[in-house]
């Protein structure tokens, strides 16, 4: 998932033309997609279908809406605009399991993907336990993937210390407490090569990563396939074709 923060249209054409067959997802990030200009909006998402790269609008922006009482409205207007996939979140708000569980439904019916997130914004204290009961949680009520917050920064939240170093021990409990399938279904925000590195080492280079910054897309599927010298020891495990 590539996160989008304000790229323009020649940027946009620019990262899909050269790396489209590496992304899944683009998504405009937080609350960009209403600050858009709709005929730039509307070309972005066109443009995006056009090269089989979903578009998701920023959970922030959902966020919003739910508070603002127009989540329904909101869920048609995105999908009218050409958006394939929709993020549920409550980074910012609390949002009651009963009430994300709706959200969840209510999204599932319009959207092709809904992709939901667990974790805090603004907490460097997550309950890493809780966050996978979250997890579990969404999957079950209809999520085709889980988010694990880690913001753009990489810092300070989740599984990274405030540095960006992945925290071992909030690791292993948040993966103690899934089961393989749904370990599989969880995307972890990982901004920077470091964090990238290591998740690609321990979960294989098929792991599910988010908030890649557009300029990073092609040298994180290297990563993937072990052309740099991070990853190498890949190759060497590569069975013989």
């Amino acid at each position: 998932m590539v996160i989008d923060k304000g790229l323009s249209l020649s940027e946009t054409e620019s990262l899909l033309s050269t790396a489209a067959p590496t992304i899944d997802l683009l998504k405009l990030g937080f609350g960009t997609s209403a600050v858009y200009p709709a005929h730039v909006l509307r070309a972005k998402l066109e443009r995006a279908a056009q090269a089989n790269v979903m578009a998701c609008p920023g959970g922030t922006l959902a966020e919003v809406a739910w508070v603002q009482g127009v989540f329904s409205e909101y869920l048609r207007r995105c999908r009218q605009l050409g958006f394939q996939a929709m993020e549920i979140s409550d980074g910012t708000i609390d949002l009651p399991p009963d009430h994300r569980a709706k959200a969840i439904a209510a999204a599932k019916r319009l959207f092709p993907v809904v992709i939901t997130e667990v974790g805090k914004k603004l907490s460097h204290d997550v309950d890493l336990a809780r966050c996978a009961e979250g997890v579990l949680r969404d999957l079950e009520a209809g999520a085709d993937y889980v988010i694990l917050e880690g913001r753009e920064s990489g810092e300070g939240v989740g599984i990274y210390d405030s540095a960006g170093k992945v925290l071992d021990d909030a690791l292993s409990v948040f993966v103690a407490a899934l089961p393989a399938e749904a370990r599989s279904r969880v995307i972890w925000e990982a901004p920077k090569k470091s964090q990238q590195v290591e998740l690609i080492r321990r979960f294989g280079p098929g792991v599910n990563l988010g908030n890649v910054p557009p300029g990073d897309a092609i040298a994180l599927e290297c990563l993937r396939l072990g052309l740099r010298a991070d990853t190498f020891v890949l190759t060497l495990e590569a069975p013989p074709s």
